[in-house]
């Protein structure tokens, strides 16, 4: 194997697994408020006071309301900025590896990029700090921010998916652009819808892992609704691409064969929550959500982001020097071998289901 295609490997390797680890979290955030205090015991910091009377129900105690506790981020708690680790060492290789993508990329794809940066940060403060509101009206105004910190960026990842898939503008000088008329074009919009249902289908079949037997169940029949319409918007893009407004590809039976691969696992991932088998279920989703960033480098080899006019930046073009990535090999060598070994800790040390044996994290 040679550097350029290890580095090319590893790449895409870590934005799949930020796909899938990133999209699980964004799933979550955007199903929070339909699985609102369920399963809810008192936080241990909920304070003294008098307690609800024998007859206010379930939903009465300290962790009510919309400040309260929420299955699907309790689901989420110990992973999600772990997560966004995946995120960094993308970037971290793409500039280090490919540093003539990285400035056509990030210059191209400018306010996609700042949507989504915008979109995480949002989230995940908002996440930690609705539990600190005071009041109602102020917890409503986080918990809409956690839904905009899933939903956001969710749809951006998909319009960037579609972008890559259908070809950037390219100007005169070499340079790579987008407009309002290439983000909100139909093929763009309905990659975004797909991927934000996908991401919520994922993070519903990962609720439904990790959360209470009541939970879980609401979770499983939101997940096989929301795979079912991921099914349907990567439908209406193939529609779209067979009437040539939509992907543009260059190895036309690897694109084929991978799309139905992704159909495969959305209809995997729909069947298996039908069952209640929550864990192939998962393992499904994870599929699903990987396989769309195969497709893009596969399906566009050599090209790692084509023009929509023809040609683009092939794989010899954006990569660095073979001095470069001979010097850089350690980071490949080390440093993700040390992000799998955490996010396997993390996984074994917060394994089973949430509930009453766990602590409120926010």
């Amino acid at each position: 194997m040679s550097l350029e295609t290890f580095w090319l490997a590893l790449l895409g390797l870590l934005l799949a697994g930020y796909f899938v680890l990133g999209g699980y979290d964004y799933g979550a955030q955007m199903l929070s408020p339909f699985l609102r205090s369920a399963d809810a015991a008192p936080r241990p910091d909920a304070g003294a006071g008098p307690g609800p009377g024998p007859d206010a129900g379930p939903d009465a105690g300290p962790d009510a309301g919309p400040g309260g506790r929420n299955a699907a981020l309790d689901a989420i708690a110990p992973f999600f900025l772990g997560n966004e680790v995946w995120l960094v060492a993308f970037a971290g290789v793409m500039f280090g590896a490919f540093p003539h993508l990285e400035g056509s990329l990030l210059s191209g794809l400018y306010p996609l990029i700042v949507a989504i940066l915008a979109g995480l940060v949002l989230g995940n403060a908002a996440i930690q700090l609705r539990g600190r509101s005071r009041g109602p009206r102020a917890a409503k105004v986080w918990n809409a921010l956690v839904v905009l910190g899933g939903v956001l960026p969710a749809v951006c990842w998909g319009i960037v998916v579609g972008l890559l898939l259908h070809g950037v503008p390219r100007r005169a000088d070499g340079s790579f652009h987008i407009g309002a008329g290439e983000v909100f074009g139909p093929f763009a919009l309905t990659c975004g819808v797909a991927t934000a249902l996908l991401f919520a289908g994922h993070g519903a079949a990962f609720v439904a892992l990790r959360s209470e037997p009541a939970t879980a169940a609401t979770a499983r029949l939101l997940g096989a609704k929301l795979l079912a319409a991921a099914g349907a918007a990567g439908g209406l893009a193939l529609l779209l691409s067979l009437f040539g407004a939509g992907a543009s590809m260059t190895r036309t039976g690897t694109s084929v064969v991978l799309f139905a691969l992704i159909v495969a696992a959305l209809a995997a991932g729909w069947w298996y929550l039908g069952q209640g088998l929550d864990t192939l279920a998962f393992t499904a989703t994870c599929l699903a959500t990987a396989l769309p960033v195969l497709l893009i480098g596969a399906g566009q080899y050599p090209y790692l982001l084509s023009a929509s006019a023809g040609g683009g930046i092939t794989v010899d073009d954006a990569v660095a020097d073979g001095a470069t990535l001979k010097v850089l090999i350690g980071f490949g060598v080390v440093v993700v071998p040390l992000i799998l070994l955490y996010q396997g800790w993390s996984w074994w040390a917060f394994r089973g289901r949430t509930g009453r044996r766990h602590p409120s994290y926010f």
